[in-house]
């Protein structure tokens, strides 16, 4: 006994406790890794950012309309009104780029009228810190200043937002002004709001400009009372206290493009939360060793004492048994508790067979559907060839057109690449609708830009079923079919229509064309092709594969209902149980 516990128990908890030191240390590391490079992606997200409003400026910059507009003298409110409403630059940003939430310059001119995008100067904004900043210097400067916002009202109120200020100079009327830029806050926040630790953006001011936790914007670094003083700090990870906590913060300093300001990325973590999954595992795991040994102490005692040939042959019947051999029947007798061990041991060994005939016939029945299932995904996923290659490239492509001023070329290669993101979100299981009919959206404005007058779209969209989830790419395949067969053979316009209602607790998906249609015979092939059990070759994500997956998960009862007329179109049903969704916790 003394040999057992020095050769087994006392090297086994020592091991024990150097792997949980190990597995601590290791917890810690992958942390300040994964916080690392999540600051680093910040960084690079923010720079793609901020460079939209960047390049804005630019143009503006070298703007002869805007030129025109702010210099001019007007005499008379008229002649002002009639030049506002010709400008619209302005709005045509905002609207095209979500990344800009308000754009306004601010000039000397006593006949200019406030409209919250022109702004004659005041008193008031000369002696602003910004506006001074601004006119010191031909640099960009990023600063975390106040918008004036609810001009309906009489009382105003004010909220920070990060803009871009920089000085815009006429030589030839010797005459300068401001240009501001102001970024969305949502576009901000909404970078960091996947981010596994609390992570926050600075200017030099030490303002919080943007969080995962939104409540945090407009603050500054004293709201989280670091223990460290982080103004000085470029880059760095620093194990110090947060609120009183130990933790660690990960700091690193960004230029935005073409500017002199300096914002900080800081992640934060509590050392305490990324241990406590490693200590629970530790203590668990010193349990379960201890549990084992003491246990395994037990059980050579018990051997040592049991000799008896009936116990032997109970041991060894028990051996057959976890080695496979269920055909094994003891035939101890007795009215002891090895007879009484003996008669459950044949018990518990026909209960084994009897569980493992139903286990098998009901895993037969659920490998079909989870073979079928697994199946359809990876058809699915077979078609993203390179999926993000092609959407980084579309974006690469956005911007150049952007640049040379191709708005709508940009604005179709928007909507393709939005395409082309929810076509990566593929694998999921579900979706809501209203993802479904953005995905619509898209894919039919880039056809209208491919076919023109040929081709004339409406999507009747009821907002209550915007939430209720519904697999991928099932109304999607459907549009496709309609307009590619609908635009086949026939010449002239071709209408497509989509419509999602809720109908007695049933989403109802209806699409429809006014192409060619099919003939009965054409339509009964189709139906035959899209419910047969048999798996074609040529088979793809189409038709017959929003069939499948939709009597899969609601029933056959809500399966495709296909309607078409030879000349007059085609229109394709669905239905949705509501109630379904609910049960699934939507």
């Amino acid at each position: 006994m003394v040999f057992y516990i020095l050769v087994v128990m006392i090297p086994v908890l020592i091991v024990g406790i150097i792997l949980t030191s190990y597995f601590r240390q290791a917890a810690l590391t992958r942390a300040i890794d994964q916080a690392t490079n999540n600051v680093d992606k910040v960084k690079s997200q923010l720079s793609n950012k901020l460079r939209v409003p960047t390049d804005i400026s630019n143009l503006l910059y070298f703007d002869k309309s805007l030129k025109v507009l702010v210099t001019t003298q007007y005499p008379d409110i008229l002649e002002l009104t009639k030049a506002y409403l010709n400008y619209t630059d302005f709005k045509d940003y905002i609207l095209q780029y979500r990344e800009v939430s308000n754009i306004r310059f601010f000039i000397e001119n006593n006949t200019l009228v406030d409209d919250m995008s022109i702004v004659p100067l005041t008193p008031e904004i000369e002696s602003k810190l910004w506006y001074k900043k601004a006119l010191s210097s031909k640099n960009i400067f990023w600063l975390y200043i106040p918008d004036k916002e609810n001009f309906a009202n009489s009382e105003k109120w004010t909220i920070n937002k990060l803009s871009l200020i920089r000085q815009v100079y006429f030589p030839e009327y010797k005459k300068t002004g401001v240009l501001m830029v102001q970024v969305s806050q949502n576009e901000l926040n909404g970078m960091l709001y996947q981010e596994p630790f609390e992570t926050i953006i600075t200017d030099e001011m030490s303002y919080i400009v943007a969080a995962k936790n939104p409540e945090l914007v407009g603050s500054t670094l004293d709201t989280f009372d670091i223990g460290t003083d982080l103004k000085s700090t470029s880059k760095a990870v620093i194990r110090t206290t947060v609120k009183g906590k130990d933790s660690y913060v990960i700091v690193d300093e960004m230029t935005p493009p073409l500017s002199v300001s300096k914002l900080k990325v800081i992640s934060v973590f509590e050392t305490k939360s990324i241990l406590s999954a490693a200590n629970r595992v530790s203590v668990i795991g010193l349990m379960i060793i201890s549990g084992v040994l003491l246990v395994a102490l037990v059980l050579v005692y018990t051997i040592s004492l049991l000799t008896t040939n009936r116990l032997l042959r109970l041991s060894r019947q028990l051996n057959q048994v976890a080695l496979g051999n269920l055909k094994v029947v003891s035939h101890i007798d007795g009215t002891d508790e090895i007879g009484q061990l003996s008669r459950q041991f044949n018990y518990m060994v026909g209960s084994i067979n009897r569980l493992i005939y139903q286990v098998v016939e009901t895993n037969e029945k659920n490998s079909k559907l989870e073979l079928a299932q697994k199946e359809i995904k990876l058809k699915m996923m077979a078609s993203q060839i390179h999926p993000h290659f092609l959407f980084n490239a579309l974006e690469s492509i956005r911007m150049n057109a952007h640049l040379k001023g191709e708005k709508e070329i940009a604005n179709i290669v928007r909507l393709l690449g939005k395409l082309m993101r929810k076509n990566l979100e593929v694998g999921r299981d579900r979706a809501p609708i209203k993802e479904e009919i953005e995905m619509i959206r898209s894919y039919l404005e880039i056809q209208k830009f491919r076919y023109e007058d040929r081709l004339m779209f409406e999507i009747e969209f009821d907002a209550r079923t915007s939430e209720i989830m519904v697999p991928p790419l099932v109304i999607q395949p459907l549009v496709e079919n309609s307009v590619v067969h609908g635009l086949e053979n026939k010449e002239g316009t071709v209408h497509v229509k989509v419509n999602v209602a809720l109908r007695d607790e049933e989403v109802v998906v209806v699409v429809e064309d006014d192409g060619i249609g099919m003939t009965d015979e054409r339509l009964a092939e189709i139906m035959a092709k899209i419910t047969s059990a048999d798996e074609e070759a040529e088979s793809r994500i189409g038709m017959r594969n929003v069939h499948q997956r939709l009597t899969m998960y609601y029933g056959e009862a809500h399966g495709l209902q296909i309607e078409s007329a030879y000349g007059l179109g085609t229109k394709i049903v669905f239905t949705i149980p509501v109630s379904y969704d609910k049960l699934k916790g939507n």
